[in-house]
């Protein structure tokens, strides 16, 4: 799987959509132009230390996300998009593209490649969600979809101490 920030404006959702890609073996790629800089320190803070985790590279534009992967299925995620995300059949191969924050995809480019255009349902007075929460949404439906192919389902206790809290009595 591969996740497409077109033109992403705001450095903590794509540091924040970099530890999610970084936890699942996704590819990122940015197209540019990006509305900062990748030294920029709350990109950093939002990513922690999941920068070398993950394989994640810039591209000057999305014609070149498109000569690079010919054949490959594309998913454009718009909230004017004609059906929900979960209707979709996902492929280890595939790309999910999400557009700017304050703009999405420009319609232009919707317009092209409808069929393949996705939306997360929500309430029709909501403009949008969070980019990085939109990236995560999907992400992990099209993960789950796949068996989450590479990732850990199970986890377990550490068994370090803790102070007690009068509220665990509650539990």
């Amino acid at each position: 799987m591969k996740i497409v920030l077109f033109m992403p404006e705001i450095p903590q959702n794509t540091g924040n959509i970099c530890r999610t890609c970084a936890a699942t073996g996704t590819e990122l790629i940015l197209v540019e132009p990006l509305g900062f800089s990748l030294a920029d320190k709350y990109l950093k803070r939002a990513g922690m230390d999941y920068f070398k985790m993950v394989n994640m590279r810039v591209v000057s534009d999305f014609e070149t996300v498109l000569r690079e992967h010919p054949g490959c299925k594309f998913h454009f995620a718009s909230t004017k998009a004609p059906r929900a995300y979960s209707e979709v059949q996902y492929g280890k191969d595939d790309l999910i593209v999400f557009g700017s924050e304050s703009r999405g995809l420009p319609e232009n480019m919707l317009k092209k490649r409808y069929e393949d255009c996705i939306r997360i349902p929500m309430r029709k007075e909501a403009r949008s969600l969070n980019l990085s929460v939109s990236a995560a949404v999907v992400l992990f439906e099209a993960l789950r979809q796949q068996g989450f192919p590479g990732l850990c389902a199970e986890g377990a206790l550490t068994g370090r101490e803790e102070n007690d809290a009068p509220w665990l009595d509650y539990l």
